[in-house]
């Protein structure tokens, strides 16, 4: 049917978002690159990427994308059994948080591994697993999706921060509901759920937050010791702050501990078994009850 080549290729103008860029990694011309992704469009009668600025998959180059990952990671598994090195490239869903306290530590020291990072909100990470986009994830879900493992990792801690003068300024009556809605607060995504279900547990009650939507974990913590707004920062990386006085834990009897699991795919499972080990260790060094 499709050979190894022309998946090899395809991935590559995916993952790079460039015909050029494809072309670098894999040692190859422009050209050779082409007349691969036009060999599998003539064989599926149907293109596999969109020719845009970067270049995107069509969803049977997305499919067939998924498929070379799996057969990447089947080649792997067999060659670990045989004792012989093999260069994997591996898509992982993490979470910024993640990234920005524990999880690099659990890709020191991982050999003939080259990691594909695509950050994801930890409740919505299992998803990308779910499609195949991923070979594993740092998800809040602890029940597994169809064909992945799972493992607890333990939780990250969050605590509720802000500047003094922006604490002074903003909640000198105490976290009432008016003061929680009205405070501009610090939002990650429209998909970041963490400060909304914060004030609820304060409250008692939902709010409708004023919020600033910044997408950067260490842009929080710049933006709280800036006065900007108030949000839960992961506690390794306010725990100075506090201690100095730079910020303030709003509530330091209510830190929001969010459980983090690792699901991984079980295809080509072999592969993955050192990575795993590695991320159960950055774990239990790191989080909380980890």
């Amino acid at each position: 049917m499709f050979k190894n080549a022309q998946l090899a290729a395809l991935n590559a103008v995916i993952q790079t978002g460039s015909f050029d860029a494809a072309a670098s990694r894999l040692g190859l011309t422009q050209s050779a690159v082409s007349q691969r992704i036009r060999a599998l469009e003539n064989m599926f009668g149907s293109p596999v990427v969109e020719r845009t600025s970067p270049v995107t998959p069509t969803k049977l180059g997305a499919r067939l994308a998924v498929h070379a990952d799996t057969l990447d990671r089947l080649n792997g598994e067999l060659a670990q059994e045989l004792g012989r090195d093999q260069e994997l490239r591996i898509g992982i869903a993490v979470n910024a948080d993640s990234v920005d306290t524990w999880f690099l530590h659990a890709l020191s020291g991982t050999e003939n591994f080259t990691f594909h990072i695509k950050m994801e909100d930890q409740d919505h990470s299992a998803e990308l697993l779910r499609s195949g986009e991923v070979a594993a994830a740092v998800t809040t879900r602890a029940a597994p999706v169809h064909g992945a493992d799972v493992l607890s990792l333990g939780s990250l801690r969050y605590l509720a921060t802000a500047s003094p003068k922006f604490a002074h300024t903003h909640f000198a009556e105490g976290l009432t509901p008016q003061a929680l809605s009205t405070a501009p607060a610090l939002i990650f995504n429209s998909k970041d759920s963490l400060q909304t279900e914060w004030a609820h547990r304060v409250c008692g009650k939902r709010l409708q937050l004023n919020a600033h939507y910044l997408p950067s974990t260490q842009g929080f913590v710049t933006a709280s010791k800036l006065g900007v707004g108030w949000g839960l920062n992961p506690e390794p990386l306010v725990r100075d702050a506090i201690k100095s006085g730079e910020l303030v834990n709003l509530a330091p009897d209510l830190p929001f501990d969010t459980p983090l699991f690792w699901q991984s795919s079980r295809i080509g499972k072999g592969a993955l078994t050192q990575l795993t080990k590695n991320v159960k260790a950055a774990a239990k060094r790191h989080l909380i009850n980890g």
